[in-house]
């Protein structure tokens, strides 16, 4: 996974540690990278979360460490087509997870449906439109 860097190379999909306010890390942050320029981008389609986090941290959190990848299911999926060992990652193999983990939710979705817990079917309908905006956009 690939984009255009304003430096004329390309920046490649990554998942890296942020590091705010010096004490807490959150890791596994789908970023793109530069190696010419060494410029870095958080990846849009998680951006407005990672700031919403940040922002209910406060100004002086406590130090720890934040799996965004369990967090968020497009970050989830890139580390489940990470997991199998392929560097960069390749868009055919990013595409068969969020497969995978779409089917998975789904599934879920008719069990909370069947049990009438519509909590739970609203928290996997947050979950799905997380994956939705990957195929829209």
């Amino acid at each position: 996974m690939k984009k255009r860097c304003e430096c004329g190379d390309t920046k490649k999909l990554h998942l890296r540690t942020v590091v705010y306010a010096r004490k807490v890390n959150i890791t596994r942050v789908p970023v793109y990278c530069c190696s010419r320029c060494g410029s870095h981008e958080v990846d849009s389609g998680v951006k407005g979360e990672i700031g919403s986090l940040i922002g209910q941290l406060g100004s002086k959190p406590a130090p720890r460490t934040i799996p965004f990848d369990q967090m968020n299911e497009w970050a989830g999926v890139l580390s489940l087509a990470m997991d199998t060992g392929k560097e960069p990652l390749e868009e055919n193999l990013v595409a068969r997870a969020a497969e995978e983990r779409t089917n998975e939710l789904l599934d879920l979705w008719l069990i909370a449906a069947s049990l009438g817990d519509e909590i739970w079917k609203s928290e996997l309908e947050g979950r799905l439109s997380q994956l939705r905006s990957l195929y829209i956009s």
